[in-house]
Order: C-alpha cells, then sequence, then structure tokens
C-alpha cells in the first residue's frame, strides 16, 4: 500500500489522473473499474482534460462501475448512471457501449449481479479500480459488518450512508435504502486499486484504513491485504496517520518510479 499525500485535492486527484493516464497508454484496451460521488470528479476532470488534448485515448477502454441505487432510473438525475455521463462520459472518447453500470431497475437483482461479475471476468478483470471511501470506512455500499469476500449483491444502507448521500437529494427521505454493489471480494480482484480520500471528514476513515487491524467494520481495512494499493489523500484527510511522514517520502518515489 502506497500513501501519496498531498496539499490540496487538485494536486491529489491529479497525480491518481497521471496513474490512469499512464496505464491508457501503456494498455489502450484497459479495463477501469470507476466509482461516483463528489471525490473523483477532480480526478475525471484532470483525465478529461488530458483526452482533449490528445494525450491519452478512452476509445479502446472499457468500465465497470461500483455501484448503483436500486430503484432508480438510468435517467434520474442521482442515479449513478447519470452521475458517469455527466461527470466523465460525455467528456472523453469513450464508446458508451463500453461502459456498464449495475441496472438499479432489475426485475431478478440476482440475474443482474451474476452477469455483471461475469461480464467482467470475460474482459479479463479489472486493471484498475478507482475507489472512494465512506466517513466510517466503507467502500462502494459495502457497509460496516460486509464480509471482506463478499460479492457483487444488494445491500441495505446504513444511516449513516444515508446522510452522507441526503446532500444529493432534495431532502434525506428521498435517499434510496438499498443499492446493488460489488462486494469486497470483487474489488479485491481489481489488479490496481487507486484510492481518493479528502478532507478532514475522512480522516478517521483513512487512519482505520491504513493503520487499523484489518476488520469487515472498516471495510477499506482490507486493502493492506492487496498487492498494488494505492491511496491519494490531501492532508486533512491524512491528518491523523501515525507514520504520514514515512508515507509521504516513500510514495513519492514510488509515484517517481511508476511514472518514469
Amino acid at each position: 500500500m502506497e500513501i501519496i499525500i498531498c496539499k490540496t485535492k487538485e494536486e491529489a486527484s491529479r497525480k491518481a489522473a497521471d496513474l490512469v493516464a499512464a496505464l491508457l497508454k501503456a494498455k489502450p484496451t484497459a479495463v477501469l473499474g470507476l466509482a461516483t460521488g463528489s471525490t473523483p470528479v477532480p480526478m475525471y476532470q484532470a483525465l478529461a482534460k488530458d483526452c482533449a488534448a490528445g494525450k491519452i485515448s478512452f476509445k479502446k477502454a472499457k468500465s465497470w462501475n461500483l455501484d448503483e441505487y436500486l430503484g432508480l432510473p438510468p435517467t434520474h438525475d442521482q442515479s449513478y448512471r447519470y452521475f458517469m455521463d455527466k461527470n466523465l462520459f460525455d467528456h472523453i472518447d469513450i464508446d458508451k457501449k463500453n461502459t456498464h453500470v449495475l441496472n438499479g431497475l432489475a426485475k431478478d437483482w440476482r440475474k443482474e449481479v451474476k452477469s455483471y461479475e461475469a461480464a467482467i471476468k470475460k474482459a479479463g478483470g479489472i486493471d484498475l479500480q478507482v475507489l472512494g471511501i465512506g466517513s466510517d470506512g466503507h467502500i462502494a455500499f459495502n457497509e460496516p459488518g460486509s464480509s471482506l469476500t463478499s460479492r457483487t449483491r444488494i445491500v441495505s444502507l446504513t444511516p449513516q450512508t444515508i446522510k452522507d448521500n441526503a446532500r444529493f437529494f432534495k431532502k434525506a427521505a428521498d435517499v434510496p435504502k438499498q443499492a446493488l454493489s460489488m462486494g469486497v471480494g470483487s474489488i479485491m480482484e481489481a489488479k490496481r486499486i487507486v484510492l481518493l480520500a479528502f478532507g478532514a471528514n475522512k480522516a478517521d476513515a483513512v487512519k482505520g484504513a491504513v493503520e487499523g487491524g484489518v476488520s469487515q467494520f472498516c471495510t477499506a481495512s482490507a486493502l493492506q491485504m492487496h498487492p498494488d494499493c494505492w491511496f491519494f489523500c490531501d492532508e486533512a484527510a491524512a491528518s491523523k496517520l501515525k507514520l504520514k511522514k514515512y508515507y509521504a517520502w516513500r510514495a513519492e518515489e514510488a509515484l517517481k518510479a511508476e511514472l518514469a
């Protein structure tokens, strides 16, 4: 696990985007795992600028998203399909037929999640998975208590997650109570993982994920066992890390080597 600590979220997002860009240059047919929420937006904006400038291309790439609210159509302005189109897909040269988001309106969710995982496997697996982290340490919608070997499935959201996401809806009562989500075990199969964390409200989650014990009560802690995982944090999110100076020194050297 490498921890990149930057002064601002913009700087951290740019460095994370550089890893994605390097992958696309080395492997134009890369399979990307993508996340939603406000955290990855600056990184998506950086990638869109790179694409517009002709530095990278998504024409041959494919993507699979982590999750989707249950009950929301893709046209709903809070669905994750809508989010991805608005914040990334509409601004890059990717073929939308090669972008995949779980169907929140699936009549048979068991069939939906099974086919979703099968499609990822058929594509060769996720080359690089983008993640955010919840204030309670969850990744995707794998709430505290989720099995660290869990697969893509239906999940019930905690009151804290509903509260955190309420800012995107007119009122908290409008936030869906369930979602379809890739599991921790599914996420861990990605060849490389890039997690973004910004703000003081994520400091406890980052500390638990990086320096706490591996536990289902902080599902991001499972990433300690991943062979190629990168955290990109601003100073506020990294503020409670005991070894942050060491992480910063070591990771900067690792990032330089990776992008050389």
